[in-house]
């Protein structure tokens, strides 16, 4: 594995190739944190109303569980007949699993760890990876490239959850009658289309009947599972682990395998932590045991009092709770539950593809704002991906039940991940003792573990599918770091020292004539590629100079004066260094704008700015695996937007230079 030693990420190319992708964005878009937005996570008035949005966004895939994550324990592909022993067996294994990994866990440990305010994955590596002017060691480069592995796997999450999900609410009308069994595939392919079709005009106004439609979600399972429970609330005994424990000294290692219906139960739970920037921990932990926690307890405990009154109902507990009269309404209900789950989760793999590329994992794409809120964004090309990979999953395995053995693993490979990389913070940010910190992270990493495993034993059957996804992802988020490297890398040994520019351009009497030109640049001190070669061809240079650099902090926000430095320096040259967080943008004209402000004289009317074209020439390469590796990072350096639109500037203001680069 070969890795970024440095972070080149955070300072772009000549061309602007190593910035943020600004993609197309609304004029005057809000990119204050979230702690000065309206609903961001320092607000301390409106909780409850705020823990209300939450609940629309958050727990859309950990809320719609219940649908399926019984059932698949007792799936034919186990074996596990639905008799008293099993069934408290089962119930128990699904509570302590939501006890220990959603509530402990993540809720109450793992969201202390986050990075100024915002949580995710990315969040972590963000913190992980430290300074990035300084060499990374060994160990640190393979937790970076296991953060990465871990972020891939939430894209092949993204593929199969919409499916699964919709899949499972569509059958319950083959409760209400076997003559709807034939639907469930059209009507699901045809919901799921237009959940990703509508993906383009934004979410903003159907985000705010999210939450009050959870609610009543929430509310709902909750009243048929106290209504399961009156007939027979002896289930609650479930809720002693011992219960759990019998169930694998009876079964043994099959008991185990069974963990790979358990862990389906607790799938959404790392959406908890990611979503902690927009809502803040506390609306999370609110609607958690205040609502979530509470109502998933008592459905699957009503499922299971339905399986020791009724064995048959094993088919699908969960629709047979609801009152014969409530079933078609119950569906209808379920169905929203779940695209609401499957928007929640889409727009989750949009801001996670927007911060890759802010982090500089992943090429520049188009990103569209759809509000004025910087995590509202829409990616057509992730859109279409996601969109046919959903349509493949449900028109290749027609039920939720096939569809349940590619499922899991994607989800509990992340959370090992996630235990692995906050041991790594708790040890080196937080400076906890081993004492401190051992156990804990052994009791959930033997958690992560035993889902890990039992989800290993699906690779053979259609488990490699989010594998496969998964990989695809990580090598292309490492071959990206991995040329942008090579190429800044490049850029800095061919730099030339400002001061040699300076003295040449009193040696040979450049005229300089009236305008402004900026010019990108990498090198902290040095005078960019570009400027020279503009030199070069023309012999002219604007008046007044800008060289300009863009600098990505490990924080997802820079505040106030700590965003742009200025430095006038001699015969009209300034060096601005704007400093950007992973969740913000840069917006050029912006900080030319903040120049101004300061008195630094330059021309607003006629900017011009120049970026590099380049050319990648690949040089001869013996070892395969660097031949493709290059082949592949210059297919999608090809295939990125273009620079200007890059930085969203006029392109009647921009000049290109073509420069072959060998690589």
């Amino acid at each position: 594995m070969t890795l970024p030693a440095t972070r080149p990420m955070g300072e772009p190319m000549d061309s602007g190739q190593d910035a943020a992708e600004p993609g197309s964005r609304p004029s005057g878009l809000d990119q204050r944190p979230p702690a000065s937005r309206p609903g961001g996570k320092a607000a301390t008035k409106g909780g409850l109303a705020l823990a209300l949005v939450a609940l629309g966004v958050v727990y859309g895939d950990i809320g719609t569980s219940p649908i399926y994550a019984l059932k698949a324990c007792f799936a034919r592909e186990y074996g596990l007949a639905p008799t008293a022993v099993n069934v408290y067996g089962v119930v128990s294994l699904i509570i302590w699993a939501l006890t220990i990994t959603v509530s402990i866990k993540y809720v109450a440990v793992v969201m202390r760890a986050d990075n100024h305010g915002e949580g995710g994955i990315l969040a972590l590596l963000a913190i992980i990876r430290g300074d990035r002017d300084a060499p990374l060691p060994r160990r640190r480069l393979y937790l970076v490239g296991l953060a990465l592995f871990g972020a891939a796997l939430l894209y092949g999450d993204g593929v199969i959850t919409p499916a699964i999900s919709v899949l499972s609410a569509v059958e319950g009308l083959h409760v209400a009658s076997p003559r709807f069994a034939g639907l469930s595939v059209p009507v699901s392919a045809a919901i799921l289309f237009a959940l990703f079709a509508v993906q383009r005009f934004g979410v903003r106004r159907v985000g705010s009947v999210f939450g009050p439609v959870m609610l009543l979600w929430f509310l709902t399972i909750g009243t048929f599972g106290v209504m399961a429970l009156a007939h027979d609330p002896m289930i609650l005994r479930a809720i002693d682990p011992s219960y759990g424990v019998r169930f694998f000294i009876e079964h043994g290692a099959h008991g185990f395998v069974i963990l790979g219906g358990v862990v389906l139960a607790v799938t959404g739970a790392e959406a908890l932590y990611a979503d902690m920037g927009y809502f803040g921990s506390g609306p999370i932990r609110w609607g958690w045991f205040g609502l979530v926690f509470p109502a998933l307890l008592l459905n699957y405990a009503g499922q299971g009092a339905l399986l020791l009154q009724d064995a048959s109902a094993v088919a699908n507990p969960f629709f047979l709770l609801a009152p014969r009269m409530l079933l078609y309404p119950y569906v209808v209900l379920a169905t929203i539950a779940t695209i609401i789950a499957s928007q929640a989760l889409i727009s989750g793999v949009f801001v996670l593809t927007n911060q890759a590329i802010q982090l500089g994992y992943a090429p520049r794409l188009t990103v569209i704002h759809t509000s004025r809120t910087p995590e509202h964004v829409y990616m057509p090309a992730i859109n279409r991906v996601l969109m046919l990979g959903c349509l493949l999953l449900v028109v290749t395995f027609r039920s939720s039940d096939a569809l349940g053995a590619a499922y899991g693993i994607a989800v509990t490979g992340t959370m090992a991940i996630t235990t692995v990389l906050f041991y790594t913070i708790a040890r080196t940010q937080w400076g906890w003792s081993r004492a401190r910190v051992v156990p804990l992270c052994a009791v959930f990493l033997a958690v992560d573990g035993a889902f890990l495993g039992a989800n290993a034993l699906k690779i053979a059957h259609d488990g490699w599918v989010p594998l496969a996804i998964a990989a695809t992802v990580w090598i292309l988020m490492t071959t990206w770091a991995w040329g942008r490297e090579r190429l800044v890398a490049f850029r800095r040994q061919n730099a030339v020292p400002l001061t040699d520019l300076l003295a040449r351009l009193d040696r040979e009497k450049i005229p300089r004539v009236p305008g402004t030109a900026v010019f990108l640049t990498s090198h902290p001190d040095g005078a960019p590629r570009v400027l020279m070669r503009q030199l070069d061809y023309a012999h002219v240079l604007a008046t007044h100079v800008v060289l300009l650099r863009i600098v990505f902090e490990e924080r997802p926000w820079v505040r106030g004066r700590d965003r742009i430095s200025i430095t006038p320096l001699a015969q009209g040259f300034v060096r601005v260094v704007t400093r950007v967080g992973f969740l913000q943008e840069p917006d050029l004209s912006a900080v030319l704008a903040e120049c101004r402000l300061e008195h630094v004289a330059l021309a607003a009317e006629d900017t011009v700015f120049y970026m590099n074209a380049e050319r990648l020439i690949p040089k001869p390469e013996s070892n395969p695996f660097r031949r493709w590796r290059k082949a592949l990072f210059i297919v999608l350096l090809r295939n990125s937007r273009a620079a200007p639109d890059f930085f969203g500037l006029p392109a009647d203001r921009v000049v290109e230079i073509g420069e072959k680069v060998p690589f």
